[in-house]
């Protein structure tokens, strides 16, 4: 997998030119894309399953297991709320939507979006994370309800007598080893499966769709690149002992992963093989922190959340106060842990337009080109996840844990 992010590039760049030469008949490619994104999701749920199960197993009788958590939520959480906040600001410095006309576009406009923009109340978000049966979960890929049978399954055999539960926790990794062999091997066709995937989305399209919305698409950029190369590289140089330079260099593969797949569990082997075998981050904490985050951590599209609410804020000449900035950056920040980590549409950003007062009318012109917002916005989401494992190890180091080697040497 040592040239896997160039030939991604590579592919990406092929489906684009071969998209905008062919139009709509480069919609002939899209099985190609199709079939690797079914060979990744057949692996992601099983694997995001055990490796949960073994990070939780060999954090548990670690003395800073308590902090390693609260450490990882509490990243997640102030994370989302300055990434939603800087979102905010840039829209408001560069002002993406004075001057747009949104009349061509009534015909679009679904009367059904505040009903899918809804989101749950408290209890119900807290009560729909509890699976009643696992298997059920796992058939249908309820990540949250996945996500917590597994935790509470790998600290329970923490608790059991060692000599007891390491033939169960041994195999559990050896299926976590195997998964990712068994990813790697997929990973070999990626950049046929992401020529495929730019083509159809680029012949089916087109840039011109962009024309409407390019002040809020490079703004969007901008903010990305702000807080993937400025914001998380600081943290890294401030909260870690990992070089800089050697970070991003290494996030290289799984960004490129993550623009082609749009998806955070589809990313999220290789992002555990890069943290570990290149970073040097321990396997327990990477098989915690990075399933957990490609779940809940969503930076990336927080930023997407308050840029287009300012956006539609400005098009449609609504003055937002300070109750309306506060409602955008609660709804971004706590709405985005319930977001699958697979590609689609959004329609959270429905639910942070209505907490804000600001009309939905013009959404419809965003979803025609959601792909494209998701594929940037995942790569800055992945690596958020690789930063704050790194962080979480740091701080985790200070205690051994049971049955497990020393991290590698980090240069």
């Amino acid at each position: 997998m040592s040239n896997i992010g160039v030939q991604v590039i590579i592919a990406m760049i092929a489906g684009t030119l071969a998209g905008i030469a062919l139009g709509e008949d480069a919609a002939a490619f899209a099985p190609l894309g199709s079939i690797f994104i079914h060979l990744i999701k057949m692996l992601v749920i099983p694997l995001v399953a055990v490796a949960i199960i073994s990070g939780a197993a060999g954090l548990g009788n670690s003395h800073a297991a308590g902090r390693v958590g609260l450490t990882t939520l509490g990243f997640f959480g102030l994370t989302s709320a300055v990434a939603v906040a800087l979102a905010l600001a840039m829209g408001e410095i560069f002002q993406p939507g004075i001057g747009i006309d949104f009349t061509a576009i009534d015909a679009m406009y679904e009367g059904n979006l505040a009903e899918k923009g809804q989101l749950p109340t408290f209890w119900a978000t807290i009560t729909g994370m509890i699976p009643t049966n696992v298997f059920t979960s796992l058939h249908d890929g309820n990540i949250l309800q996945i996500l917590v049978f597994c935790l509470f399954f790998g600290i329970a055999l923490s608790k059991v007598e060692s000599s007891r539960a390491k033939p169960l926790i041994d195999g559990i990794n050896t299926v976590v080893d195997a998964f990712v062999w068994m990813i790697n091997v997929v990973m070999k066709v990626a950049p046929i499966g992401v020529f495929g995937l730019m083509a159809d989305a680029v012949g089916t399209f087109g840039f011109a769709a962009l024309s409407t919305v390019m002040n809020l698409f490079m703004v969007y950029v901008a903010t990305i690149l702000i807080y993937g190369f400025l914001f998380y590289p600081a943290m890294i140089k401030t909260l870690t002992r990992i070089p800089v330079g050697k970070f991003v260099s290494s996030m290289k593969k799984p960004q490129a992963v993550a623009l082609s797949t749009a998806s955070s569990m589809a990313t999220l082997p290789v992002t555990m093989d890069v943290c570990e075998k290149e970073l040097g981050i321990r396997n327990s904490t990477a098989s915690f922190v990075l399933p957990l985050g490609a779940t809940i951590n969503m930076s990336g599209n927080a930023i997407y959340y308050g840029l287009v609410a300012v956006f539609f804020a400005q098009a449609f000449q609504v003055d937002l106060g300070l109750g309306a900035y506060v409602a955008i950056i609660l709804t971004s920040t706590l709405g985005a842990v319930g977001q699958a980590g697979v590609p689609g549409p959004s329609f959270l950003v429905v639910a942070v337009l209505l907490a804000a007062g600001i009309p939905i009318e013009g959404l419809p012109l965003l979803f025609a080109l959601d792909r494209i917002f998701d594929m940037i916005r995942t790569a800055l989401n992945i690596t958020g996840d690789a930063v704050c494992a790194a962080i979480v190890d740091e701080l985790a180091g200070e205690e051994p844990i049971e049955d497990e080697q020393p991290a590698e040497a980090r240069s």
